[in-house]
């Protein structure tokens, strides 16, 4: 039986003002959806960065990068060394090239 190939999810654009995150979206699921898009846009899955290299990505896409980080971390997006001097993705998200993989 052949699957219907995915199609990536389209970008979140209504959330954003000229690509960049001014202010979270109030309903939860949009949140999430906005944190998987701007989490793949920085990470890569399982590759570690370091905290101010995540910040300085985050600040490029996000008005308040530190509170952005913290919000992937507490979505469990993105997860960190006990003293925070690495991070990195654990969440395959719609928003991955897959074909690349």
């Amino acid at each position: 039986m052949d699957l219907p190939e995915l199609q990536p999810a389209p970008p979140p654009d209504r959330f954003l003002v000229r690509g960049r995150l001014e202010t979270l979206p109030r309903r939860r699921a949009d949140r999430d959806l906005v944190f998987r898009y701007l989490a793949a846009r920085v990470l890569a899955v399982h590759d570690p960065v370091g905290e101010r290299e995540l910040t300085e990505r985050l600040a490029e896409l996000a008005r308040d990068p530190v509170g952005l980080r913290r919000e992937l971390v507490d979505a469990g997006i993105v997860t960190r060394t006990r003293d925070g001097s690495e991070y990195w993705r654990t969440v395959v998200t719609e928003f991955d090239d897959l074909s690349r993989v």
